[in-house]
C-alpha cells in the first residue's frame, strides 16, 4: 500500500504571514477577521503571525514573495476582493493577482495561498466574507495550515506524530 500524505490541521509552530489589500477594506477586513479565527483554532500562535497591508490586490504577489523569500513564514495568505465595474479593470487586476501569487508560490516553494475574492456584484462578496457562503478568509488559511503541514512531511519523508 503506497503511503499517502494529506497535511495535518495542527498549526502549532507554524508560522503564517498574511497579505491583506486596504482597496475594498469592508470586505477584505471580514476576510482577516476570517483568517485569524482559523489560526486561532488551529493552534498558530499569535506572535508566529504577521499581518502586512498592500494598497491593492495588484500589490499582492510582490509582498507575498518577498514574505515567503525571507524563510521566516510556512505559509502565505493572499487576501483581496475585486469587485467587477464597468470597466475591464476587473479582468486586469484578478489576472495579476493570482498569476502573480502562483507565481511566487513556485518561485518561493513556500504555499501562498489566494484569498482573492472576484465577485460580480458588493453582494456576492459580502456573502463569501462571512456571510452565508461561509467565510473565503478562514477557509484558505485552513489550506494555508494544511500545505505548510503536507511540504513539512514531504520534507521529512514520513507523517508527523
Amino acid at each position: 500500500m503506497p503511503k499517502e500524505h494529506e497535511g495535518g490541521l495542527q498549526g502549532m509552530g507554524l508560522r503564517i504571514a498574511i497579505v491583506a489589500a486596504r482597496f475594498n477594506e469592508h470586505i477584505t477586513g471580514r476576510l482577516l477577521q476570517g483568517a485569524r479565527t482559523a489560526l486561532n483554532e488551529h493552534k498558530v500562535r499569535e506572535e508566529d503571525t504577521l499581518v502586512a497591508w498592500v494598497p491593492g490586490s495588484f500589490e499582492l504577489p510582490l509582498v507575498a514573495h518577498a514574505l515567503a523569500g525571507s524563510g521566516r513564514y510556512d505559509a502565505v495568505v493572499c487576501l483581496g476582493a475585486v469587485i467587477r465595474g464597468e470597466t475591464a479593470h476587473f479582468e486586469h487586476i484578478s489576472r495579476v493577482a493570482s498569476d502573480g501569487i502562483a507565481q511566487a508560490s513556485r518561485d518561493t516553494g513556500v504555499p501562498i495561498l489566494l484569498g482573492v475574492l472576484t465577485t460580480h456584484t458588493l453582494a456576492q462578496a459580502l456573502e463569501r466574507s462571512g456571510g452565508q457562503v461561509g467565510n473565503a478568509g478562514y477557509n484558505v488559511t485552513v489550506s494555508a495550515i494544511q500545505m505548510a503541514n503536507l511540504l513539512k512531511e514531504l520534507k521529512l519523508g514520513r507523517s508527523p506524530a
